[in-house]
Protein backbone atom coordinates (compact mmCIF):
# COMPACT_ATOMS: atom_id res chain seq x y z
CA UNK A 1 0.00 0.00 0.00
CA UNK A 2 1.40 3.52 -0.59
CA UNK A 3 2.26 6.33 1.94
CA UNK A 4 -0.08 8.96 2.55
CA UNK A 5 3.33 11.32 0.68
CA UNK A 6 3.42 8.98 -2.07
CA UNK A 7 -0.07 8.66 -2.63
CA UNK A 8 -0.54 12.88 -2.33
CA UNK A 9 2.02 13.10 -5.11
CA UNK A 10 1.08 10.04 -7.69
CA UNK A 11 0.94 11.11 -11.31
CA UNK A 12 -1.91 9.02 -11.42
CA UNK A 13 -3.58 11.27 -9.04
CA UNK A 14 -6.84 12.63 -10.55
CA UNK A 15 -6.12 16.35 -11.00
CA UNK A 16 -8.47 19.00 -10.73
CA UNK A 17 -10.15 21.12 -13.66
CA UNK A 18 -7.52 23.91 -12.32
CA UNK A 19 -4.87 21.59 -12.20
CA UNK A 20 -5.09 20.10 -15.63
CA UNK A 21 -5.30 23.49 -17.14
CA UNK A 22 -2.28 23.95 -15.28
CA UNK A 23 -0.40 21.41 -16.47
CA UNK A 24 -2.05 21.82 -20.05
CA UNK A 25 -0.30 25.85 -19.91
CA UNK A 26 3.24 24.38 -18.23
CA UNK A 27 3.60 22.15 -21.07
CA UNK A 28 2.54 24.19 -23.97
CA UNK A 29 5.09 26.89 -22.77
CA UNK A 30 7.74 23.97 -22.63
CA UNK A 31 7.53 22.96 -26.07
CA UNK A 32 7.12 26.83 -27.25
CA UNK A 33 10.75 27.73 -25.94
CA UNK A 34 12.04 24.25 -26.31
CA UNK A 35 14.96 25.39 -28.64
CA UNK A 36 15.21 29.50 -27.31
CA UNK A 37 18.87 30.96 -27.46
CA UNK A 38 17.48 32.27 -23.82
CA UNK A 39 15.92 30.73 -20.98
CA UNK A 40 12.53 30.81 -20.36
CA UNK A 41 10.95 30.24 -16.91
CA UNK A 42 7.05 29.14 -16.07
CA UNK A 43 6.29 30.52 -12.43
CA UNK A 44 3.60 28.22 -10.29
CA UNK A 45 2.91 30.48 -7.23
CA UNK A 46 0.11 29.72 -4.56
CA UNK A 47 0.16 29.42 -0.49
CA UNK A 48 0.86 25.81 1.23
CA UNK A 49 -1.69 23.14 1.05
CA UNK A 50 -2.90 24.80 -3.01
CA UNK A 51 -1.73 21.46 -4.82
CA UNK A 52 1.56 23.04 -6.18
CA UNK A 53 3.83 19.80 -5.46
CA UNK A 54 0.68 17.80 -7.64
CA UNK A 55 0.99 19.97 -10.76
CA UNK A 56 4.85 19.30 -10.77
CA UNK A 57 4.74 15.44 -10.32
CA UNK A 58 1.96 14.90 -12.87
CA UNK A 59 3.74 17.71 -15.55
CA UNK A 60 6.99 15.87 -15.07
CA UNK A 61 5.45 12.10 -15.61
CA UNK A 62 4.04 13.53 -18.39
CA UNK A 63 7.07 15.22 -20.25
CA UNK A 64 8.93 12.13 -19.14
CA UNK A 65 6.63 9.83 -21.22
CA UNK A 66 6.85 12.10 -24.07
CA UNK A 67 10.55 11.79 -24.46
CA UNK A 68 9.98 8.08 -25.78
CA UNK A 69 7.80 9.13 -28.52
CA UNK A 70 9.69 10.12 -31.59
CA UNK A 71 6.91 12.29 -32.96
CA UNK A 72 6.98 14.40 -30.14
CA UNK A 73 8.78 17.59 -29.25
CA UNK A 74 9.84 16.24 -26.30
CA UNK A 75 11.94 12.60 -27.71
CA UNK A 76 15.00 12.15 -26.71
CA UNK A 77 15.38 15.42 -24.37
CA UNK A 78 17.66 15.26 -21.25
CA UNK A 79 15.08 16.65 -18.13
CA UNK A 80 15.78 16.96 -14.29
CA UNK A 81 13.56 17.28 -11.08
CA UNK A 82 14.92 19.33 -8.18
CA UNK A 83 14.10 19.89 -4.58
CA UNK A 84 16.39 21.14 -2.29
CA UNK A 85 14.52 19.41 0.97
CA UNK A 86 15.85 15.80 1.73
CA UNK A 87 12.90 14.50 3.06
CA UNK A 88 10.42 15.14 0.11
CA UNK A 89 13.20 13.96 -2.07
CA UNK A 90 12.95 10.82 -1.19
CA UNK A 91 9.35 10.67 -2.03
CA UNK A 92 10.00 11.15 -5.43
CA UNK A 93 12.88 8.82 -5.80
CA UNK A 94 10.61 6.48 -4.71
CA UNK A 95 7.65 7.30 -6.78
CA UNK A 96 10.05 7.16 -9.88
CA UNK A 97 11.10 3.43 -8.55
CA UNK A 98 7.58 2.10 -8.89
CA UNK A 99 6.44 3.79 -12.05
CA UNK A 100 7.50 3.05 -16.19
CA UNK A 101 9.65 5.91 -17.42
CA UNK A 102 10.57 7.65 -14.86
CA UNK A 103 14.15 7.32 -13.59
CA UNK A 104 15.49 7.62 -10.02
CA UNK A 105 18.50 9.86 -11.30
CA UNK A 106 16.25 11.76 -12.87
CA UNK A 107 15.19 13.65 -9.21
CA UNK A 108 18.06 15.19 -7.79
CA UNK A 109 18.89 18.08 -5.29
CA UNK A 110 19.98 21.12 -7.64
CA UNK A 111 23.47 21.50 -5.89
CA UNK A 112 24.48 17.87 -6.70
CA UNK A 113 22.69 18.13 -10.48
CA UNK A 114 24.94 21.91 -10.74
CA UNK A 115 28.37 20.32 -9.87
CA UNK A 116 27.27 17.32 -11.78
CA UNK A 117 26.70 19.40 -15.07
CA UNK A 118 29.36 21.43 -14.42
CA UNK A 119 32.43 18.78 -14.07
CA UNK A 120 31.28 17.20 -17.03
CA UNK A 121 30.33 20.20 -19.39
CA UNK A 122 26.45 19.54 -19.88
CA UNK A 123 23.79 20.75 -20.50
CA UNK A 124 19.89 19.89 -19.94
CA UNK A 125 16.77 20.45 -21.21
CA UNK A 126 14.07 21.23 -18.73
CA UNK A 127 14.24 21.58 -15.28
CA UNK A 128 11.25 21.68 -12.55
CA UNK A 129 11.99 22.53 -9.28
CA UNK A 130 9.32 21.97 -6.22
CA UNK A 131 9.88 24.60 -3.86
CA UNK A 132 12.31 27.02 -5.65
CA UNK A 133 11.79 29.26 -2.03
CA UNK A 134 14.55 26.96 -0.89
CA UNK A 135 17.13 27.32 -3.57
CA UNK A 136 20.51 28.88 -2.08
CA UNK A 137 20.60 32.89 -3.04
CA UNK A 138 23.76 32.98 -2.00
CA UNK A 139 27.42 30.58 -1.73
CA UNK A 140 26.84 27.88 0.74
CA UNK A 141 30.47 26.08 0.60
CA UNK A 142 29.24 23.50 3.25
CA UNK A 143 26.66 22.00 0.81
CA UNK A 144 29.67 22.53 -1.63
CA UNK A 145 27.53 25.00 -3.50
CA UNK A 146 30.22 27.72 -4.90
CA UNK A 147 27.91 29.81 -7.42
CA UNK A 148 26.15 32.80 -6.23
CA UNK A 149 22.53 32.07 -6.65
CA UNK A 150 21.38 28.35 -7.46
CA UNK A 151 18.13 29.73 -10.04
CA UNK A 152 21.12 31.72 -12.16
CA UNK A 153 23.45 28.76 -11.83
CA UNK A 154 20.65 26.44 -13.37
CA UNK A 155 19.72 29.28 -16.02
CA UNK A 156 22.73 29.14 -17.39
CA UNK A 157 22.48 25.02 -17.75
CA UNK A 158 19.29 24.70 -19.37
CA UNK A 159 16.36 26.12 -21.91
CA UNK A 160 13.32 25.88 -20.18
CA UNK A 161 12.57 26.02 -16.15
CA UNK A 162 9.04 25.13 -14.43
CA UNK A 163 9.11 26.65 -10.88
CA UNK A 164 6.90 26.72 -7.76
CA UNK A 165 7.69 29.84 -5.37
CA UNK A 166 5.86 30.91 -2.40
CA UNK A 167 7.33 33.54 -0.35
CA UNK A 168 5.50 32.46 3.26
CA UNK A 169 7.80 29.25 2.79
CA UNK A 170 11.13 30.91 2.84
CA UNK A 171 12.62 29.56 5.78
CA UNK A 172 16.53 30.52 6.01
CA UNK A 173 18.51 34.02 5.26
CA UNK A 174 20.74 31.32 3.31
CA UNK A 175 17.55 31.53 0.92
CA UNK A 176 16.25 34.79 1.51
CA UNK A 177 13.86 34.62 -1.35
CA UNK A 178 10.99 37.80 -1.88
CA UNK A 179 8.69 37.59 -4.86
CA UNK A 180 10.05 40.74 -5.80
CA UNK A 181 13.70 39.70 -5.68
CA UNK A 182 12.43 36.73 -7.88
CA UNK A 183 11.62 38.79 -10.17
CA UNK A 184 13.69 41.11 -10.67
CA UNK A 185 16.48 38.18 -10.97
CA UNK A 186 14.21 36.72 -13.93
CA UNK A 187 13.94 40.26 -15.60
CA UNK A 188 16.50 39.40 -18.63
CA UNK A 189 14.27 35.99 -19.40
CA UNK A 190 10.83 35.09 -21.25
CA UNK A 191 8.54 34.05 -17.96
CA UNK A 192 5.41 32.93 -17.64
CA UNK A 193 3.48 33.10 -13.97
CA UNK A 194 0.88 31.40 -12.91
CA UNK A 195 -1.07 31.50 -9.35
CA UNK A 196 -2.67 28.56 -7.16
CA UNK A 197 -5.64 29.57 -4.99
CA UNK A 198 -7.82 26.56 -3.48
CA UNK A 199 -6.77 25.15 -0.13
CA UNK A 200 -6.60 21.33 -0.59
CA UNK A 201 -4.49 19.99 2.31
CA UNK A 202 -6.76 21.48 4.92
CA UNK A 203 -10.36 20.64 5.83
CA UNK A 204 -11.07 23.90 7.03
CA UNK A 205 -13.62 26.54 6.79
CA UNK A 206 -12.08 30.05 5.17
CA UNK A 207 -12.61 31.67 8.40
CA UNK A 208 -9.66 29.42 9.72
CA UNK A 209 -7.63 29.77 6.95
CA UNK A 210 -7.95 33.56 7.16
CA UNK A 211 -7.10 33.46 11.13
CA UNK A 212 -3.70 31.69 10.14
CA UNK A 213 -2.99 34.05 7.65
CA UNK A 214 -3.64 36.91 9.93
CA UNK A 215 -1.51 35.20 12.69
CA UNK A 216 1.54 34.77 10.45
CA UNK A 217 0.83 37.63 8.03
CA UNK A 218 -0.36 41.35 10.01
CA UNK A 219 0.20 39.45 13.35
CA UNK A 220 -3.38 40.60 14.21
CA UNK A 221 -4.69 37.90 16.42
CA UNK A 222 -8.49 37.99 14.90
CA UNK A 223 -11.26 36.66 17.35
CA UNK A 224 -11.54 32.66 17.59
CA UNK A 225 -15.24 31.70 16.05
CA UNK A 226 -17.21 28.71 16.12
CA UNK A 227 -17.18 28.08 12.63
CA UNK A 228 -13.52 26.95 13.01
CA UNK A 229 -14.59 23.67 14.09
CA UNK A 230 -16.97 23.30 11.00
CA UNK A 231 -15.75 19.76 8.96
CA UNK A 232 -12.16 20.72 10.77
CA UNK A 233 -10.58 19.64 14.65
CA UNK A 234 -9.38 22.68 15.88
CA UNK A 235 -8.28 22.75 19.36
CA UNK A 236 -6.43 25.04 22.07
CA UNK A 237 -4.57 23.36 25.12
CA UNK A 238 -3.89 25.12 28.10
CA UNK A 239 -1.43 21.97 28.97
CA UNK A 240 1.28 20.47 26.28
CA UNK A 241 1.47 17.04 27.87
CA UNK A 242 -2.81 16.99 27.03
CA UNK A 243 -2.35 18.34 23.68
CA UNK A 244 0.62 15.28 23.12
CA UNK A 245 -1.88 12.48 24.38
CA UNK A 246 -4.81 13.86 21.98
CA UNK A 247 -2.30 13.66 19.44
CA UNK A 248 -1.66 10.04 20.25
CA UNK A 249 -5.25 9.13 20.37
CA UNK A 250 -5.18 10.49 16.55
CA UNK A 251 -2.54 8.81 15.40
CA UNK A 252 -3.98 5.54 16.37
CA UNK A 253 -6.97 6.37 14.91
CA UNK A 254 -5.97 7.65 11.59
CA UNK A 255 -1.99 8.28 11.62
CA UNK A 256 -0.09 10.34 10.66
CA UNK A 257 -0.51 12.28 13.69
CA UNK A 258 2.49 14.35 14.94
CA UNK A 259 3.91 17.02 17.60
CA UNK A 260 5.74 19.89 15.99
CA UNK A 261 7.29 22.94 17.78
CA UNK A 262 8.57 26.45 16.60
CA UNK A 263 12.55 27.14 17.41
CA UNK A 264 13.32 28.90 20.72
CA UNK A 265 14.26 25.23 22.85
CA UNK A 266 17.78 24.04 22.36
CA UNK A 267 18.69 22.59 19.74
CA UNK A 268 22.22 22.03 18.19
CA UNK A 269 23.68 20.07 15.24
CA UNK A 270 25.46 17.77 17.35
CA UNK A 271 24.17 14.44 17.17
CA UNK A 272 23.07 14.48 20.83
CA UNK A 273 19.27 14.71 22.00
CA UNK A 274 17.96 17.74 22.66
CA UNK A 275 14.48 18.25 24.53
CA UNK A 276 11.61 20.22 24.65
CA UNK A 277 10.40 20.71 27.84
CA UNK A 278 6.92 22.67 28.80
CA UNK A 279 5.60 21.73 32.71
CA UNK A 280 4.81 17.74 31.98
CA UNK A 281 5.58 17.62 28.48
CA UNK A 282 9.45 16.52 27.56
CA UNK A 283 10.14 14.91 24.05
CA UNK A 284 12.88 15.07 21.69
CA UNK A 285 13.76 17.11 19.02
CA UNK A 286 13.20 15.24 15.51
CA UNK A 287 16.66 13.30 14.82
CA UNK A 288 18.42 13.43 11.65
CA UNK A 289 16.92 10.85 9.49
CA UNK A 290 19.10 8.39 7.77
CA UNK A 291 16.52 5.96 6.30
CA UNK A 292 14.93 6.32 3.06
CA UNK A 293 11.48 6.75 4.80
CA UNK A 294 9.82 10.38 5.43
CA UNK A 295 10.13 11.28 9.03
CA UNK A 296 6.62 12.00 9.42
CA UNK A 297 5.79 8.07 7.92
CA UNK A 298 8.37 6.67 10.60
CA UNK A 299 6.26 5.11 13.64
CA UNK A 300 8.19 5.62 16.34
CA UNK A 301 8.75 9.72 15.50
CA UNK A 302 5.14 10.01 17.36
CA UNK A 303 7.93 9.86 20.43
CA UNK A 304 9.54 12.68 19.02
CA UNK A 305 9.03 16.72 18.47
CA UNK A 306 9.59 17.40 14.58
CA UNK A 307 10.70 20.74 12.78
CA UNK A 308 10.21 23.02 9.80
CA UNK A 309 12.52 20.79 8.25
CA UNK A 310 11.18 17.48 8.35
CA UNK A 311 7.63 18.67 7.67
CA UNK A 312 7.55 21.52 5.16
CA UNK A 313 5.63 20.12 2.22
CA UNK A 314 4.24 17.38 3.41
CA UNK A 315 0.71 16.10 4.75
CA UNK A 316 -0.47 15.17 8.38
CA UNK A 317 -3.85 14.15 9.41
CA UNK A 318 -3.01 16.10 13.03
CA UNK A 319 -0.70 18.35 13.69
CA UNK A 320 0.09 19.77 17.10
CA UNK A 321 1.79 22.27 17.17
CA UNK A 322 3.99 24.00 20.11
CA UNK A 323 4.36 28.10 19.59
CA UNK A 324 7.95 28.27 21.29
CA UNK A 325 9.09 31.26 23.23
CA UNK A 326 10.15 33.00 20.45
CA UNK A 327 5.99 34.03 19.96
CA UNK A 328 4.76 36.13 22.37
CA UNK A 329 1.45 38.45 23.00
CA UNK A 330 2.20 42.07 22.33
CA UNK A 331 1.54 44.64 25.14
CA UNK A 332 -2.03 45.76 23.99
CA UNK A 333 -2.92 42.03 23.60
CA UNK A 334 -3.77 42.73 20.42
CA UNK A 335 -0.71 41.03 17.73
CA UNK A 336 1.39 38.31 17.94
CA UNK A 337 5.51 39.19 18.28
CA UNK A 338 8.35 37.64 17.49
CA UNK A 339 11.14 38.11 19.67
CA UNK A 340 14.18 37.17 17.67
CA UNK A 341 16.41 36.86 21.30
CA UNK A 342 14.65 33.61 21.51
CA UNK A 343 15.74 32.11 18.34
CA UNK A 344 17.93 29.22 18.81
CA UNK A 345 18.05 27.79 15.31
CA UNK A 346 21.23 29.84 14.49
CA UNK A 347 21.55 27.97 11.25
CA UNK A 348 19.18 29.52 9.67
CA UNK A 349 19.75 33.22 10.83
CA UNK A 350 23.83 33.28 9.80
CA UNK A 351 25.08 36.44 8.73
CA UNK A 352 24.90 37.60 4.90
CA UNK A 353 27.52 40.02 3.67
CA UNK A 354 24.81 41.11 1.07
CA UNK A 355 22.46 42.58 3.63
CA UNK A 356 24.29 44.79 5.98
CA UNK A 357 21.12 47.04 7.00
CA UNK A 358 20.28 45.70 11.00
CA UNK A 359 16.45 46.78 9.93
CA UNK A 360 16.73 44.41 6.73
CA UNK A 361 17.88 41.78 8.65
CA UNK A 362 15.56 41.97 12.10
CA UNK A 363 12.73 42.62 9.50
CA UNK A 364 13.92 39.26 8.03
CA UNK A 365 14.11 36.86 11.04
CA UNK A 366 10.67 38.41 12.10
CA UNK A 367 9.09 37.16 8.61
CA UNK A 368 11.12 33.79 8.56
CA UNK A 369 9.16 32.95 11.67
CA UNK A 370 5.89 33.76 10.76
CA UNK A 371 6.65 31.97 7.73
CA UNK A 372 7.46 28.65 9.81
CA UNK A 373 4.77 29.60 11.62
CA UNK A 374 2.41 29.56 8.86
CA UNK A 375 3.85 26.57 7.29
CA UNK A 376 3.26 24.20 10.58
CA UNK A 377 -0.49 25.72 11.11
CA UNK A 378 -1.47 24.12 7.88
CA UNK A 379 0.10 20.39 7.91
CA UNK A 380 -3.04 18.88 9.36
CA UNK A 381 -5.75 17.66 7.28
CA UNK A 382 -8.20 16.63 9.78
CA UNK A 383 -6.80 19.18 12.15
CA UNK A 384 -4.63 21.55 14.26
CA UNK A 385 -4.35 21.81 18.11
CA UNK A 386 -2.21 25.00 19.65
CA UNK A 387 -0.19 24.99 22.74
CA UNK A 388 1.37 28.63 23.56
CA UNK A 389 4.56 28.82 25.79
CA UNK A 390 3.97 32.70 26.31
CA UNK A 391 1.61 32.92 29.06
CA UNK A 392 -0.40 35.60 27.97
CA UNK A 393 -0.69 34.59 24.51
CA UNK A 394 -1.97 30.74 26.04
CA UNK A 395 -4.32 33.00 28.38
CA UNK A 396 -5.91 34.45 25.48
CA UNK A 397 -5.85 31.71 22.95
CA UNK A 398 -7.51 29.58 25.71
CA UNK A 399 -10.29 31.73 27.17
CA UNK A 400 -11.61 32.76 23.80
CA UNK A 401 -11.50 29.01 22.77
CA UNK A 402 -13.62 28.30 26.45
CA UNK A 403 -16.15 30.69 25.03
CA UNK A 404 -16.70 29.27 21.60
CA UNK A 405 -16.68 25.67 23.11
CA UNK A 406 -19.63 26.11 25.78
Amino acid sequence: MQNQATEKLSPFKTPTQEQSELINDAKDFIYAHLHDATPAVFVITGDAGTGKSVVLSQLFYQIQQATHDNTSDMANTSNYFMVNHPELLKVYRHIAGELPGLLKKNFQRPTSLINQMNKHHETFDVGIIDESHLLLSQPDHYNNYYGHNQLLSLLKLCHVLVIVFDAHQVLRLKTYWTQDRLKKLLAPYTQHWVHLNHQFRMQADDSLISWINHFTGDRILLPLQKSFRHHYDFRIFSDAEEMRQAIVSQNKRFGLARIVSTTGYPSTLDGGQHFITEGRFKLPWDQYNYTSTPWAEIPQTINEVGSIYTCQGFDLNYVGLILGPVVKLSSDGQKVEIDTSKITDVESFKHRTDMADPQEILNAKIQLNLNAINVLMKRGVKGLYLFAHDPALRTRLYSEYQIINH
